[in-house]
C-alpha cells in the first residue's frame, strides 16, 4: 500500500484555496493508498516515511522561494519528489523562458532588470512588469509609455526587496483569446482550460488579483498543444516530470507562444474537468510504485 503525500501550505487564518486536494486525497484513499496532505513547512513532517511526495498548493513559496528550495532538496533526499528538485529549481526562477527561447520554443519575449540594472522601459508600446519569481499575478502590473513614473516606482520596490524584473511587451491578443492552460500529466496531455486576462489596465502591481478570470473547458488547437510539447521537450532533466501546465497566449503573428510554464505547484483545475482525477490518480500510484 503507497504512502503519498499530496504537498500543500497553510493558509490560516483563511482557508485553503486549494479545491482539488479534497478531491484527490479521496480518489487515491479509495484507491488503497495511504495519502495525506502535508504542509511543506511542517518542521514535524517526516518526508521519509512516504514513497512520493507530490508537490501541489505550495501556493505561497514564491515568498520564500530560498527556503522553499533548501526544503525541496532535503524532501528529495529522503523520499521520491515530483516533480524532481532539479526540475523545481529551474522553473522557479522565471529566467526558464530565455532558456526556452535558446531551444527555438516560442515565448512571450522577455527582458530582466535585476537590483542595481537601469530602469529601461518601453517608450512606445504597453508592456507588464513583473518578478521572475512570482505567483497569481504578485507584483505584476501593465502599464502604458504614459505610466513611466509609476512603472518605476513598481520597479524600485521590487529592487528594495531583492527582486529580479521582467519586462513583456503586453500583447493585447489576451484581450481577445485569452490565455489557454495546457495541463499534463504523466507524461501525457491532460485537459486544457482558458480564462481572461487578469491584469486590467491602472491596477496597481500590489493589489489583489483574479488569477483565474472567466476559466472555462478549452479545446487545443493542433498549434497551441505542438507549442507545449516542444516547451516540455526543453525542460533541462525533463524525463521525470510527472505534472506539468503550459500557459499559453497568441503572439502578434496571431500564433501561440508560452507565456509561463508551471512545473512546480499548477493548480490542476480538476473542479473544471472531474474527468480527469482517475488518471491523475493513476499517474502517482504508478510514480508512488517505482
Amino acid at each position: 500500500m503507497p504512502r503519498v503525500a499530496l504537498v500543500t501550505y497553510d493558509p490560516r487564518p483563511a482557508p485553503s484555496r486549494d479545491a482539488d486536494l479534497p478531491v484527490l486525497l479521496r480518489a487515491l484513499r479509495e484507491a488503497g493508498a495511504e495519502a495525506e496532505a502535508v504542509y511543506w513547512d511542517d518542521p514535524e513532517a517526516d518526508w521519509a516515511a512516504y514513497d512520493l511526495a507530490v508537490i501541489r498548493s505550495t501556493w505561497d513559496y514564491s515568498w520564500r522561494a530560498d527556503e522553499f528550495l533548501v526544503w525541496a532538496q532535503k524532501c528529495a533526499a529522503l523520499t521520491r519528489l515530483a516533480n524532481p528538485v532539479e526540475v523545481v529549481r529551474w522553473n522557479t526562477d522565471k529566467r526558464y523562458l530565455g532558456d526556452l527561447a535558446a531551444a527555438g520554443v516560442p515565448v512571450v519575449p522577455t527582458r530582466y532588470l535585476a537590483p542595481g540594472d537601469t530602469a529601461d522601459l518601453p517608450a512606445d508600446h504597453e508592456y507588464v512588469i513583473k518578478p521572475t519569481s512570482g505567483a497569481g499575478a504578485r507584483y505584476a502590473a501593465r502599464y502604458t509609455p504614459d505610466d513611466h513614473d509609476t512603472a518605476v516606482r513598481h520597479l524600485a520596490r521590487m529592487h528594495a526587496e531583492g527582486l529580479t524584473a521582467m519586462v513583456q511587451p503586453y500583447l493585447t491578443g489576451i484581450d481577445v483569446s485569452g490565455e489557454r492552460a495546457l495541463q499534463f500529466f504523466g507524461g501525457h496531455f491532460l485537459h486544457a482550460s482558458r480564462k481572461g486576462a487578469v491584469l486590467t489596465p491602472g491596477t496597481a502591481y500590489d493589489a489583489a488579483k483574479v488569477a483565474h478570470p472567466d476559466l472555462q473547458p478549452w479545446t487545443p488547437t493542433p498549434a497551441e498543444l505542438s507549442v507545449a510539447e516542444r516547451a516540455l521537450a526543453a525542460v533541462p532533466e525533463g524525463d521525470d516530470v510527472l505534472y506539468a501546465r503550459v500557459d499559453l497566449v497568441d503572439g502578434p503573428d496571431g500564433e501561440p507562444c508560452v507565456m509561463e510554464l508551471e512545473l512546480v505547484e499548477p493548480n490542476l483545475f480538476l473542479f473544471l474537468h472531474p474527468g480527469s482525477v482517475p488518471p491523475v490518480r493513476d499517474a502517482i500510484l504508478a510514480a508512488a510504485a517505482r
